[in-house]
């Protein structure tokens, strides 16, 4: 089995060769494994290579070749990613609260980023979020009730079928179901006291998809 340190720069090198197409320099390795010289990249490298991992490539310049990846992980390593994943469980990230949107009639939308609302790091990893306040009741069937707070990914395109943060004529927003027809977009509450509202695609906007809910028992 791979050391822990092997692991990570045979890992590290993979990595950077999908991305890029090209090797990482030895101070990028040194740095990405934790080092402080290059002579324990290097002493890292021939381990790789005297073990089958890696392969020098002949004449170019710090030119690797991945042959294979290990099977199993270091135990070292193992145990890092869960203390790191135990402690991402527990953390929280602070993203903005723009104040309410209407989930009936549509309202001007309120961006104050002087608010901000901690929320798990597991809802918003993997892209820019804010939250809205829900106003109104034409999204109950979606289960998002007045007073509920949603979770938005900010995003300016949206899928048939998705609840977004739809922006009318610049200057109202409601969360509804999108739906594209030829040139027109279709906002639909999901309740049935409620009309589909029926627009240009030019005057709507797609300001975010909802990602999450949060909601409080009193």
């Amino acid at each position: 089995m791979l050391t822990p340190k092997q692991y990570k720069l045979l890992m590290f090198v993979n990595k950077t060769l999908k991305e890029t197409g090209c090797c990482p320099s030895f101070d990028e390795m040194k740095v990405a494994v934790g080092l402080k010289s290059k002579s324990g990249v290097y002493a890292l490298i021939e381990a790789l290579v005297e073990r089958g991992f890696l392969r020098k490539l002949p004449h170019k310049a710090r030119a690797l070749e991945i042959i294979r990846l290990p099977k199993l992980k270091p135990s070292a390593i193992v145990e890092e990613e869960k203390k790191r994943d135990e402690a991402l469980l527990n953390a929280t990230l602070d993203i903005p609260l723009y104040g309410k949107i209407a989930a009936g009639t549509p309202i001007e939308a309120i961006a104050d980023e002087s608010e901000r609302l901690a929320v798990p790091y597991e809802m918003v990893r993997g892209g820019q979020f804010y939250a809205l306040k829900i106003e109104g009741d034409s999204m109950i069937d979606a289960g998002i009730l007045n007073g509920d707070t949603v979770i938005i990914r900010k995003t300016d395109t949206a899928q048939n079928g998705d609840i977004v943060v739809a922006l009318v004529d610049n200057c109202e927003a409601t969360l509804k179901q999108i739906k594209k027809d030829g040139s027109d977009v279709l906002l639909i509450p999901k309740n049935a006291a409620y009309q589909t509202r029926r627009l240009p695609g030019s005057r709507v906007k797609v300001q975010g998809i909802l990602s999450s809910l949060l909601r409080t028992y009193h």
